[in-house]
Order: C-alpha cells, then sequence, then structure tokens
C-alpha cells in the first residue's frame, strides 16, 4: 500500500498538468472581461457620478447564470476605487453582499448585521430588535460624508426567504439619511424576477436595467482558450477538448461558469488517472461529475413543500429496503409527507400538488415514475429514486441541514 500511495504523490509533485489551478476557477478575476464591454460601459456610465460624490441610480443587473455579471461588476467596483482621489471631501464605499449565502438570507435582521459589519459596526448575531439593528444600521451610514453603493448579488434569495419589504426600506434610505447617499445594485440569474414584486419596489430597484445575453459557442471558445493558456502547461489540452467544453456550455444557456467547471475538472481527472493530456473522454467524465453535483444543487435550492416530498420519498425507499418490499406509490408519499409537514408545524398541500412536484422530479431525473394498472383497483404511480445511493445520502443530508429535521 506504501508504495501505491508513494506513487500517486509522487504523480502530484510532477504535476504535469496545471500550471496555475485558481486561473480555472470560476472566482478566479481576470484583468479583462471578454465579450462583456458593452455591458461594462453601461455599468459604469450609471455609475460614474458616484466619483463627483453624487449618488448614482439603483441598477437592477439580470441575466442566466456565468453570463457574466458578478465578475463584471466587480470589474467596475475596481476601477471606481482605484479613481477616487485621497483629498476628496467625501468617503467612497462600494460594498458587495451575496444574499444566497445561508447566514445572510435567511432574516432582515441577518442582512442588516452583515451590512453592519461590512461598514465597521458591530451587533450581536441574534437577540436585538430588528428596529433597533435597523437604526444602527442608519446611524453608521449617517456618521461621515460618504457615497455607498450595495451590492446585492442573487438579491432575489433576499426576497424569496425575507420580503420586498425590506428592499423596498434600502432603495428609499436616502430620505433618512443627512450626510450619506446610498445606491443599490441587485443582481439576478431570474429573468422574471421583477415580474413578480411590489410594484413600488421594481420602480425603486430597476431605475436602470442591464441585461448580460447567454455567451455563444465562440465566444465560450475564446474565453476557456484564454483561461487554458494561463492554467494549464503547454501541449496538455488536447484537440477539440476545448471545443467540446464550449458546445456543453453553450447547450446550458450559454454558461461561462459551466464551461470552466468542466475544463479543470476534466483536468482534475487526466491528473488523477496519470494522463499527460486532457482528452475528450475525460471532458465526458467530467461532465457526469458536474450532472450529478447539479442534482444537489437543485435539492439544495428547492422551496421547503419541494424538500418534504423528496424526504419522503426517501424515508420510504429506506424502509422499503429494509422490509424487502418492491414499491412506493403516490399515496405513500402523501401520507408521510403529511407526517412531515406535521412535524415540521408546515403547511399540507393537497395530493394534487404533491403529485405535481413528484412529477417535476420526474423530469430532473431525480426520480421515475411509472404508471401500473392495479386491475379493479385502477391505475397507480409508481416511484423509485433514480439516483446513486452516494447520492441520496448527501441529498438526504442536504434536506435534513435546510429544514433542521432529524
Amino acid at each position: 500500500m506504501k508504495e501505491e500511495l508513494d506513487e500517486i504523490f509522487e504523480s502530484f509533485d510532477r504535476n504535469d498538468i496545471f500550471k496555475d489551478k485558481s486561473i480555472l476557477q470560476s472566482n478566479h478575476r481576470p484583468s479583462e472581461i471578454p465579450h462583456r464591454g458593452e455591458q461594462i460601459k453601461h455599468v459604469a456610465s450609471i455609475l460614474a457620478p458616484v466619483l463627483r460624490g453624487e449618488r448614482s441610480s439603483n441598477i437592477f443587473i439580470y441575466g442566466k447564470t456565468g453570463t457574466g455579471k458578478t465578475l463584471s461588476m466587480l470589474y467596475v467596483k475596481d476601477e471606481l476605487l482605484k479613481r477616487i482621489k485621497k483629498e476628496k471631501d467625501f468617503k467612497l464605499r462600494i460594498e458587495y453582499l451575496n444574499c444566497k449565502l445561508k447566514k445572510v438570507s435567511d432574516t432582515e435582521y441577518r442582512i442588516l448585521a452583515e451590512l453592519i459589519k461590512k461598514l465597521g459596526g458591530n451587533v450581536p448575531n441574534t437577540g436585538l430588535p430588528t428596529e433597533t439593528v435597523y437604526n444602527k444600521f442608519i446611524d453608521l451610514l449617517d456618521s461621515e460624508k460618504q457615497i455607498l453603493v450595495l451590492i446585492l448579488d442573487e438579491i432575489d434569495e433576499a426576497v424569496k426567504k425575507i420580503s420586498t419589504d425590506f428592499l423596498y426600506n434600502l432603495t428609499r434610505l436616502n430620505s433618512e439619511l443627512s450626510k450619506t447617499q446610498i445606491g443599490v445594485v441587485g443582481i439576478s440569474n431570474n429573468l422574471t424576477f421583477l415580474e413578480g414584486i411590489d410594484p413600488r419596489v421594481r420602480s425603486s430597484l430597476s431605475e436602470e436595467e442591464v441585461v448580460f445575453p447567454p455567451y455563444n459557442a465562440i465566444q465560450l471558445q475564446e474565453i476557456l482558450n484564454q483561461r487554458a493558456k494561463y492554467g494549464f502547461k503547454e501541449n496538455v489540452v488536447a484537440e477539440g477538448v476545448v471545443a467540446k467544453c464550449a458546445a456543453f456550455a453553450a447547450r446550458e444557456h450559454g454558461d461561462a461558469r459551466r464551461a470552466l467547471d468542466l475544463l479543470r475538472i476534466a483536468g482534475e481527472i487526466a491528473e488523477r488517472g496519470g494522463s499527460k493530456k486532457i482528452l475528450l473522454k475525460h471532458i465526458d467524465e467530467a461532465n457526469i461529475k458536474i450532472e450529478r453535483e447539479k442534482i444537489l444543487e437543485v435539492i439544495r435550492t428547492e422551496p421547503k413543500q419541494f424538500q418534504y416530498v423528496l424526504y419522503s420519498i426517501i424515508k420510504l425507499s429506506e424502509k422499503i429496503r429494509k422490509e424487502k418490499n418492491e414499491s412506493i406509490f403516490t399515496g405513500d408519499v402523501y401520507n408521510y409527507y403529511q407526517e412531515v409537514c406535521l412535524k415540521n408545524k408546515s403547511e399540507v398541500l393537497t395530493q394534487r400538488r404533491v403529485g405535481d412536484i413528484i412529477q417535476e422530479f420526474d423530469m430532473l431525473g431525480i426520480i421515475n415514475v411509472r404508471v401500473v394498472s392495479k386491475g379493479r383497483g385502477g391505475r397507480m404511480r409508481e416511484i423509485k429514486l433514480a439516483i446513486s445511493n452516494l447520492l441520496i445520502e448527501k441529498a438526504k443530508k442536504i434536506i435534513e441541514e435546510s429544514l433542521d429535521y432529524k
């Protein structure tokens, strides 16, 4: 065993594949952002007045996942902060907050606490009335003359878990401030997010809108070639590999993040297999791995009712394996689901709605649903999990953590 481990470790010491793996990470911030010049100039022109100490319009930025929204916004942020002169009679602050982080988006209190922390203040994680924390936030903002640009990434996640009231209050804060002016930049992957929110919030948040279109396959190839040049050693990427990555990602609505993940994970698979090159087969293996992770991400972000239904299916599957029964039917799932809802003091959906949720899981490939005839008993829908045991265990853990359900 020792010899085998030595061989593995020595192959990684040699590092035949990667020059700088961090460049292939989706969160790497390159000095230039290809194919986003028009959007960057648009955002920069809206925010430029902050350099004179004036409040900018609020901006709503939207586009599908992996279209460069956050990267471009952070690029503009860095360029603005480079240009601000120290001798100005005001301070320019640009703060970024990802609302999808669980510790941030759960409650209005937590968002305010995180913003206070970014502004140099401090409040306990829990325990104070929300109004007290809100007043602390206003006092901190107005403690000196400043312009604050607040970038709220995945803003729809905060609204989904809290309400639109917080967002409305935030966009109307300037009427309560005497020294500070605040502008809000909201970023969302949800293209229809604005349609479902209070019209007052919509008009306040989207004074300006910037749309980020998906990348096409050629643009994705250029992005990948640029990253591969500095991320991999010379001549390790076989012909056709970058094109295949781009083609996969173009099918996923032009998602550059997915393309980069594919290329990096293919490199890791090649390295673990002792290959001197990244081959087309490594892209296929990487794609399978990412698809598994995507299923877990879907489960992680589904509403609680969806998680209750899936949890019921998982627990019933465990039960029939132990008892060596053969099948689970929709009625079994609904009965167990009701128990889960009651235990968690949640609303119980109708059996028809639970049936719709089951169909959605079938479409996602998480379960297989088959209609079987029971003779005079009619037709029933038989349900079987369609994911591996490893994924089932991970999914169960995600749901239990999310619902605090044991």
